[in-house]
C-alpha cells in the first residue's frame, strides 16, 4: 500500500490553531456583544435616573421649607426678654439676613462636602444629631419592617391559596381597615386603651431612667410593645395584598398544574413552586421599605415621644430649623433612592423574565 504524505493525514500546524481559537458559532459572540450593551445600557439608565433623583431632591430640600410659615428667630425668642438688636444677630448668626441665592450656593457647598451646617435650635451639627438619633430609628422601625413583612407575606400565602375563603376575606378586609386608619390616630388608641387605661404598657421615651444591665433590654423592648404594633398594624397590609394578588396570578400558570401532574402535593407546590415565584414582585416593595427605615415614622415617633430620627425631623419643623429639616431630608430621601435604585439592579438578576 503506497504510503500517504504526512500533509494529508494531518492538517497544518497553523490551521489547528485557528479552527481552536475561532468560536464554532460567530452568532455566540455577537449575541454576547448584545446581551453586555443592554445591560450597560439598563445600569446606565438606572444610575442616571438616580442620579436625577438626588439632584432635584437637594434643590427642592432648600426651597421647599422656605415655604413653611415661620420665622426662627421670633419662634426661637417668644416669650423671652429678648431685644430688637439680639434678634438681629441672630438672624446674621443664622445666615438669614443674606440674599436667598447666597443662602442656597452656601446650602449646595455643603452638600457637597457633607456638611449640612449647624441646627439653629440645638447649636450642634446636624450629622452628630442624626447619629445619635439614628439607633432608635434603626430599632423600632427595622424590626417593624421585619415583622410586618413576615407577618404580611405568610398571611398573603395563605389567604391566596384558600381565596374566597372566611379566613381570606376576614384578613383581607381588617388589613384594607388598618391600612386606612391614620398612625397617629391608632397610636394614640393604643395609648388610651393600653397605657393610660389598663397600664400595661408605658406610653413615651424608649427606656426608664436609672435601669441597667438585662434589665434595661427588657425595659426598651417593654417601651417598643405600642410603637411597634402601631407600626406593624399600619403596613403588614402592603406585604399581604401584593402578595395575595401576586400568587393568585401565579396559580393558573401551567407550571403548577406539571406539578401536581408529577405527583407533588399540595403543600410541596405551594411551597417549592407557586411561592418563590410570587415573591418576586414584593422585591422593590421591600427594598423600598428599608430606604424609608432611616425615615423612621415621624407621626409614631412623635405621639409615643420616641427618640429618633422621626421625631427629630418633627422638632426641627416646628420651629423651622432650617439646617436640621434640610439634611433630615435629604438623608431620608437618599436612602429611599439608593434602596429603589438596588432593587432595580437586583430584580433582573432574581427574574429572568425583566432581563434586559
Amino acid at each position: 500500500m503506497t504510503e500517504l504524505p504526512p500533509s494529508d493525514v494531518v492538517p497544518h500546524l497553523d490551521e489547528v490553531r485557528d479552527r481552536v481559537a475561532a468560536p464554532e458559532n460567530p452568532t455566540d459572540a455577537r449575541r454576547d456583544g448584545g446581551c453586555l450593551r443592554r445591560n450597560t445600557a439598563y445600569i446606565g439608565q438606572r444610575l442616571l435616573g438616580a442620579a436625577t433623583s438626588l439632584v432635584a431632591v437637594i434643590f427642592t430640600s432648600f426651597f421647599l421649607f422656605r415655604i413653611i410659615p415661620g420665622d426662627p428667630v421670633r419662634v426661637m425668642t417668644h416669650g423671652r426678654p429678648v431685644s430688637v438688636e439680639q434678634k438681629e444677630a441672630l438672624t446674621r448668626e443664622f445666615g438669614l439676613d443674606k440674599p436667598l441665592l447666597e443662602q442656597f450656593g452656601h446650602y449646595l457647598l455643603g452638600v457637597l462636602r457633607l456638611d449640612f451646617g449647624e441646627s439653629f435650635q440645638y447649636n450642634r451639627p446636624v450629622l452628630s444629631m442624626v447619629g445619635d438619633r439614628l439607633w432608635p430609628t434603626l430599632l423600632l422601625v427595622g424590626a417593624s419592617l421585619i415583622v410586618s413583612a413576615a407577618l404580611g407575606l405568610w398571611l398573603g400565602v395563605q389567604g391566596a391559596w384558600r381565596h374566597g375563603s372566611t379566613a381570606d376575606r376576614v384578613n383581607t378586609g381588617v388589613a384594607l381597615t388598618l391600612w386606612s386608619v391614620p398612625s397617629f390616630w391608632l397610636g394614640l388608641i393604643l395609648i388610651v386603651v393600653f397605657g393610660s387605661g389598663l397600664g400595661w404598657f408605658p406610653t413615651s421615651g424608649m427606656k426608664t431612667p436609672g435601669v441597667e444591665g438585662f434589665d434595661a433590654v427588657l425595659d426598651v423592648a417593654h417601651h417598643m410593645v405600642l410603637p411597634l404594633v402601631t407600626l406593624v398594624a399600619v403596613v403588614y397590609a402592603q406585604y399581604l395584598l401584593v402578595m395575595r394578588s401576586s400568587l393568585l396570578d401565579e396559580m393558573g400558570s401551567d407550571y403548577l398544574t406539571t406539578a401536581r401532574a408529577k405527583g407533588l402535593r399540595d403543600a410541596e407546590v405551594k411551597r417549592q413552586h407557586a411561592v418563590p415565584n410570587a415573591l418576586l414582585p414584593t422585591t422593590t416593595l421591600l427594598f423600598i421599605n428599608i430606604g424609608f427605615v432611616l425615615f423612621g415614622a415621624v407621626l409614631v415617633e412623635t405621639v409615643f415621644s420616641w427618640p429618633g430620627l422621626g421625631k427629630l425631623f418633627y422638632e426641627g419643623l416646628s420651629v423651622p430649623d432650617l439646617p436640621l429639616v434640610q439634611g433630615l431630608f435629604v438623608i431620608f430621601s437618599s436612602a429611599v433612592i439608593l434602596m429603589n435604585l438596588v432593587s432595580d439592579l437586583i430584580y433582573p438578576l432574581i427574574d429572568p423574565r425583566v432581563r434586559p
